[in-house]
């Protein structure tokens, strides 16, 4: 009798175990997905008047998570520390805004490119500036580590601007320009216009842009079972046309990568 007791015991705690060793949080097999974003990147990732997570990027993620039969969880982060939080197990991908560049690629793993942007430069709408070569002796700002930055590093005119403010969002640069204290700001093209269609007539955009680029999505280095998951959810998103409605509500047309 109690030979039998200790059996059904111990094939009780067996099962246990095993359920907690099933119900990993990270990785392909998890049941919620952590995506890390920068919660004032608009229109890709931000929040609204009601303080909620809304964007192209959220409903875009939202739809290709559930396709693959998981949860979502949106964690705001730091984006200068962007792959560090992916390494770190933190969060499981990297999703909102996320350019494509060499460097990126010996960090994190990609899917095939969702969209295409270019950086820009944004002036208020009343400058002088018409092209990069105006930049000269100016005051220009961006976001810290992002590949605003690296398009600005890669072109002459950095040397001769007069001061390069670095911000942690988009949103603190676009302020100090309106406020006088920088003559222009670099940034996605995507978030340039949106920002012009709030408030029109306050910016505009040189004709002159600093590099194109296209967003991919990042994944840990490793974790090709993931990676492959999302890819095969986002094509099937494209196939069936709900990437088309999503692009449409966001912006107006069909700007998805195919």
């Amino acid at each position: 009798m109690k030979k039998s007791l200790w059996i059904t015991l111990s094939l009780s705690l067996m099962v246990v175990i095993l359920a907690a060793c099933g119900s990993d949080t990270s990785g392909s097999g998890a049941d919620k997905i952590v995506i890390g974003i920068d919660d004032k990147f608009a229109p890709l990732g931000f929040r609204d008047e009601k303080n909620e997570i809304v964007g192209f990027d959220i409903d875009y993620a939202r739809a290709a998570v559930e396709k693959m039969g998981k949860e979502v969880e949106f964690q705001p982060i730091d984006w200068s520390s962007k792959e560090s939080e992916l390494n770190s197990g933190r969060i499981d991908l990297i999703w909102n805004g996320y350019t494509i560049t060499e460097d990126r690629k010996d960090k994190v793993l990609f899917t095939k490119p969702y969209l295409k942007n270019s950086q820009v430069v944004v002036t208020l709408a009343d400058s002088q500036l018409t092209t990069l070569a105006d930049l000269a002796g100016k005051k220009v700002g961006l976001q810290n580590l992002s590949s605003a930055s690296d398009a600005l590093s890669e072109n002459p005119i950095k040397d001769q601007i007069k001061s390069i403010s670095e911000f942690p969002d988009n949103v603190l640069a676009l302020s100090d320009l309106k406020s006088g204290r920088l003559d222009a700001v670099v940034i996605d093209e995507v978030v340039a216009d949106y920002y012009m269609s709030l408030e029109e007539g306050t910016y505009k955009i040189l004709d002159e842009t600093l590099s194109p680029e296209e967003y991919g999505i990042g994944v840990k280095k490793g974790n090709e079972e993931l990676l492959t998951s999302l890819q095969t959810a986002i094509d099937e998103l494209i196939e069936e046309g709900t990437a088309t409605t999503i692009s449409e509500k966001w912006f107006g047309e069909d700007k998805v990568l195919r």
